[in-house]
């Protein structure tokens, strides 16, 4: 057997910045001096610095060879914070000066700024940056940075382990993470359904949901070119009784579910519904129902532009698959199921969260909850979702390219994880993903990739040929919305 050298990044690094290019924007040039800019939620691990057993460390920017950092830190903490900045040193200059290192070889001088807050501002100019506690407990930051780069990085401190393995691998910390996401019980024909709430096409109506459950709904505004053939509705009531719908009335009354197959879209244009004056207000419990009151002049309905991703847990017929094995681990696979829990009582279901990289190399975390055809969608135990398919060349799907082979990893086919055209926060994001596959042509010479830039790069030079998934000879998407499990 081949031998490799695989890299551990050691304590915080694995579940840190990887590279710079896991949280930065996309640089702005190929020069040495680069510029970064980014916003991130971050969560401490122990410091793997030597005599920091007992401490706490959230790395910002990682340490590399031959680089410095220079710019402006933002940050607000669950608990006060100790600023560190690290320096690469000669070995010569370590004695006298506070120092810090992980394996005794490399070794960085340490500038520790200890201002006593949860929240501040700080200029610096470093090889490193992160936020440090003196206790065991862990902590959550929300970090701004704005800066630049100066060198050209070469290489993230590591601990070398040479290990027999036959195929090379990419081993990524939190690659499956629970999510809860809050259920809402909505009607069909007279029966509950219960549903959640992942994205809209208006950013009023994202805050409006999000503050009333509590859990971020994401702005998707591609959803709102969604034909009306890919559709269902979703009446929402703006006054009679109250209850749990969107504006605080009676529940949302759906026009289909899953069980009717080739009528059902995850995707819910909303129709407002309002009671005339003088009306007896009562529950309307079909759009049926709701038709025949519009008629006798009981109400009246607007239909609306907004579009809502409102995926269906639970309706009358049937519920999506929970898996048998309800442990998540890094290395589970797609097949079985994409939930873990249904809480009735709670109102909440508990989701797999999946890791990936967005265009410009940003950790993404993803659920899945319908796809078409048949096939993908019960090998994943989602939804099947035919209408779908009607957003293959639409501007609503968004591109999202899967590796067939190359780097084994924890993608849904067993290599690397996939890499999106859109991420949360830009104008193309959407949660429905037009599938597209990547092969390497000779995959002895198979890397990691983590940009969109990294597979059109390597597409020109001929080292892999990318296009569009057919399985079953049939168009490909999957509804998958990007989350924040950290919420």
């Amino acid at each position: 057997m081949n031998k490799y050298i695989i890299i551990f990044i050691a304590g915080i690094f694995v579940t840190g910045i990887l590279s710079i290019s896991l949280t930065s924007d996309q640089f702005a040039d190929a020069n040495s001096r680069k510029k970064i800019h980014f916003t991130q939620t971050l969560t401490s691990l122990q410091d793997p610095g030597q005599g920091h057993d007992s401490h706490q460390l959230s790395l910002i920017l990682s340490p590399s060879e031959g680089t410095i950092y220079d710019g402006s830190l933002t940050f607000t903490a669950s608990e006060p914070v100790q600023i560190v900045v690290l320096h690469e040193i000669n070995e010569n200059d370590a004695k006298g000066q506070p120092t810090w290192t992980i394996d005794g070889k490399k070794i960085y001088g340490l500038s520790l700024i200890d201002k006593g807050t949860n929240s501040d501002s700080f200029e610096f100019t470093g090889a490193a940056l992160a936020l440090h506690t003196t206790n065991s407990r862990e902590f959550t930051a929300t970090v701004s940075v704005d800066g630049w780069i100066r060198g050209q990085p070469t290489e993230i401190i590591t601990q070398q382990i040479e290990v027999e393995k036959e195929e090379s691998s990419l081993e990524l910390s939190k690659t499956n993470i629970p999510v809860i996401i809050p259920m809402h019980k909505g009607i069909f024909n007279s029966n509950s359904t219960f549903y959640i709430i992942t994205d809209s096409s208006d950013k009023d109506l994202a805050e409006l949901i999000t503050e009333k459950q509590d859990w971020k709904v994401e702005l998707a505004l591609p959803l709102a070119n969604t034909p009306e053939s890919a559709l269902q509705k979703i009446f929402v009531f703006t006054n009679g009784i109250t209850g749990d719908g969107i504006y605080g009335y009676q529940s949302n009354v759906f026009s289909s579910t899953p069980a009717q197959e080739l009528e059902y879209s995850p995707l819910s244009s909303i129709v407002e519904v309002t009671w005339k004056k003088g009306q007896n207000k009562t529950i309307l419990e079909s759009a049926e129902e709701i038709l025949e009151a519009e008629e006798g002049g009981r109400i009246e309905f607007k239909e609306t532009d907004i579009v809502i991703n409102t995926p269906q847990i639970i309706w009358s017929e049937g519920q999506m698959t929970v898996r048998d094995d309800r442990e998540i681990t890094d290395d589970m696979q797609y097949i079985g199921g994409q939930i873990t829990e249904i809480n009735e009582e709670e109102m909440t279901v508990t989701f797999i969260a999946h890791r990936g990289w967005g265009p410009d190399g940003r950790t993404i975390y993803y659920i899945v909850t319908d796809a078409t055809p048949r096939g993908p969608a019960e090998m994943m135990g989602v939804t099947y979702s035919p209408l779908n398919a009607e957003l293959i060349a639409n501007s609503a799907a968004v591109d999202l390219f899967q590796f067939q082979n190359g780097i084994k990893g924890s993608g849904p086919m067993g290599f690397q994880p996939g890499i999106a055209s859109a991420a949360l926060g830009d104008e193309s994001y959407s949660p429905i993903w037009r599938i597209y596959n990547v092969e390497w042509n000779n995959p002895q010479n198979a890397k990691i990739l983590e940009t969109r830039y990294d597979i059109d790069s390597s597409s020109e030079e001929d080292l892999l040929t990318v296009s569009i998934a057919r399985p079953m000879n049939s168009d490909h998407l999957v509804n998958c919305p990007f989350i924040d499990p950290f919420q």
